[in-house]
């Protein structure tokens, strides 16, 4: 309670899925300097609106969570985007860091950067093992440049950053625009449209072989702020659950928590993605104590609720 009672932080991305998660536990732990820049008022591409945003919070510490992000769809209609967005805000966000002689910066990486076929379960080391899937590759470089200047800024300023690789998170609040959503809100989503609205199928990308593992939000927050707290060192560090499902079996999970009679189609012209993803998890617990807590099932239950108690209110 005394380290973060003691702490200015500014939050970018705070007001987004994870980030408004991350400033709840903030405050819970006796933060009471915490300021999160809106992108209306402060676009993180430009160096001078980091300025500002910089001036106006006054940190000690910066935890980067903005991100332009997306699914598979939306990673390859956007693949300029993504990087430029990216990238842009990462480097110039690091470099007023320094400049700034902001004490410690927290940045968040992606499990988009490891490699197309990289041994399971992922290990930090085999970050540079191959080339990430075509798909989400301009994303995943892009984030993983945050990596290489966390590195380089330690060696040549001194500056104290660290690199979080969460894997694919869910929970409450998550985007479940389909245009733009990860596959599980996506599920949810067309599950429970699909009930209210007597569908008999929905259509689901790819071939369900791909396998996946996700972490609950709050599980996510926690870690970062752990991290945050206790770990001082620019190797980057895995934050996830260590297990894997494959689609197939999470549609059938997910078709059965929300009660959906209907047939999943499956649409094999489209992509799926990753062939597998799954973490090794070992380092972040030896380094700084995180283990995932909430319990897959349990966190597919509350998303569920949270969308069918806000269905119709979102795009």
């Amino acid at each position: 309670m005394s380290f973060w009672s003691k702490q200015r932080v500014v939050v970018t991305g705070g007001a987004g899925f994870l980030g408004r998660v991350v400033v709840k536990q903030l405050k819970e732990k006796g933060c009471r300097h915490i300021f999160v820049p809106r992108s209306k008022d402060y676009d993180l591409r430009e160096g001078s609106s980091i300025r500002r945003m910089l001036a106006k919070g006054k940190p000690d510490m910066i935890i980067h969570l903005a991100a332009v992000v997306g699914g598979i769809g939306a990673n390859r209609a956007n693949p300029g985007k993504f990087f430029y967005d990216n990238l842009s805000m990462g480097v110039k966000l690091f470099e007023q860091a320094r400049l700034a002689q902001i004490k410690k910066l927290v940045a968040l990486g992606s499990i988009c950067a490891y490699p197309k076929n990289c041994p399971v379960p992922f290990k930090e080391e085999d970050l540079w093992n191959g080339y990430p899937e075509e798909t989400n590759a301009p994303y995943g470089l892009a984030k993983k440049m945050l990596l290489v200047q966390s590195q380089a800024y330690r060696q040549q300023y001194g500056l104290n950053s660290i690199y979080l690789l969460p894997v694919n998170l869910y929970g409450p609040g998550d985007n479940f625009d389909l245009d733009s959503s990860h596959v599980i809100p996506a599920l949810i989503r067309k599950c429970v449209e699909a009930k209210r609205r007597g569908y008999k199928s929905i259509t689901v990308w790819g071939t369900g072989r791909a396998t996946r593992e996700f972490l609950y939000v709050d599980d996510a927050a926690h870690g970062i702020l752990l991290a945050a707290e206790k770990y001082n060192s620019s190797e980057p560090v895995n934050l996830g659950v260590g297990f894997e499902v494959s689609i197939k079996d999470l549609a059938k999970l997910i078709v059965r928590l929300t009660g959906f009679k209907g047939d999943v189609i499956w649409d094999t012209t489209k992509p799926d993605g990753q062939p597998r993803r799954c973490l090794d998890v070992r380092r972040a617990y030896k380094e700084f104590g995180f283990k995932a807590q909430t319990d897959f099932t349990t966190g597919l239950k509350r998303t569920i609720r949270w969308y069918e108690h806000n269905y119709g209110k979102i795009k």
